[in-house]
């Protein structure tokens, strides 16, 4: 396993983050695992050197939280923690969603109980409130980590313009600022080249992307995608652009890369993104320990300047997806 720091924290993470939204319940989506084989792929990871671990609220609606604390147990002060709030938890409960300060101290209170901790490392807003003035927001995060609950703050997708705003209001009062974003990127949506990633490199933001493998659409041939469990039954899957703006070329690209190394598909669009100066851990969520595996070793990649042209090349610009 490869290190790095996270952002200016100081914090040492693998530069490969688990995403754990795959682990909960098939209740909640049908490629969600349960208990046993999402605590199978956690102790992998451990074993593998992986040490920071992603997962939200919402995801199975708290039983990734449940599933990631208990197998942890034992072994907490070693990883690196990350949960999210904003998504709505309760269809009753209109305050179960959003960035309150009333939300965010209900909701950071249930995720740690879930977690089994009594503090969290690195505490994500999971989209941008458009009711909620960002100064309450940034109170209210504030104060968890002056209560002891949250160690750092981190923001997910939006556009440029909210994340400089969320940064400037705290620096001028004074307030804990964001100091992670994770956001959508992979090598078949590349957006955020244009602004965000520009203003994290500016201001020492950690980048941690989620959906590095495209929702799937970059570990095979295009043609395939429907025959996966994820492709077939995941709505979500077509949501993104990634077919649009030389996608499939991009997707051919990718795959011959990968013949001619003698790896994988997912493996080659990992190690893109594992090259990008601006990427501290990719966000990879699997539901296979060989997966898993495979991801690891993607660290062992060596993509030449020619290669990273040969895959970049073919991409035109696509509607802004993920946030909006």
């Amino acid at each position: 396993m490869e290190y790095t720091t996270l952002g200016t924290t100081g914090t040492t993470v693998s530069r490969i983050c688990l995403g754990c939204m795959s682990f909960g319940s098939s209740d909640w989506r049908e490629w969600v695992l349960e208990d046993e084989e999402s605590k199978e792929i956690i102790d992998r990871a451990i074993d593998l050197g992986i040490n920071f671990f992603d997962t939200a609220n919402v995801y199975s609606l708290g039983e990734s939280e449940r599933i990631l604390g208990e197998a942890l147990e034992g072994r907490r002060e070693e990883a690196v923690v990350a949960t999210k709030v904003f998504l709505q938890m309760r269809e009753a409960d209109p305050n179960s969603g959003g960035l309150s300060r009333k939300t965010i101290e209900q909701e950071l209170e249930a995720s740690l109980d879930r977690l089994g901790m009594d503090t969290v490392d690195l505490y994500q807003t999971h989209r941008w409130d458009r009711k909620t003035p960002i100064e309450t927001t940034m109170r209210a995060l504030d104060d968890a980590v002056r209560r002891g609950q949250v160690r750092y703050v981190g923001a997910s997708s939006m556009w440029a313009h909210q994340f400089a705003e969320a940064l400037h209001t705290s620096d001028h009062l004074g307030l804990e600022r964001f100091v992670t974003m994770q956001n959508h990127y992979n090598l078949v949506y590349r957006e955020e080249e244009r602004e965000m990633l520009p203003l994290c490199e500016k201001e020492e933001v950690g980048v941690v992307p989620w959906s590095p493998l495209a929702r799937g659409y970059l570990t095979r041939p295009h043609e395939e995608i429907d025959a996966t469990t994820r492709g077939e039954t995941e709505e979500h899957m077509y949501e993104h652009p990634y077919r649009d703006g030389g996608g499939q070329e991009i997707n051919e690209r990718v795959a011959e890369l990968a013949a001619d190394k003698g790896v994988t598909m997912a493996q080659i669009a990992l190690a893109w993104l594992l090259h990008k100066d601006w990427v501290d851990a990719p966000i990879v969520g699997t539901t296979s320990v060989e997966h898993l595996e495979q991801a690891v070793e993607a660290l062992e990649i060596d993509l030449s300047a020619s290669d990273m042209a040969y895959l970049e090349e073919p991409y035109e610009p696509v509607e802004v997806s993920g946030h909006r």
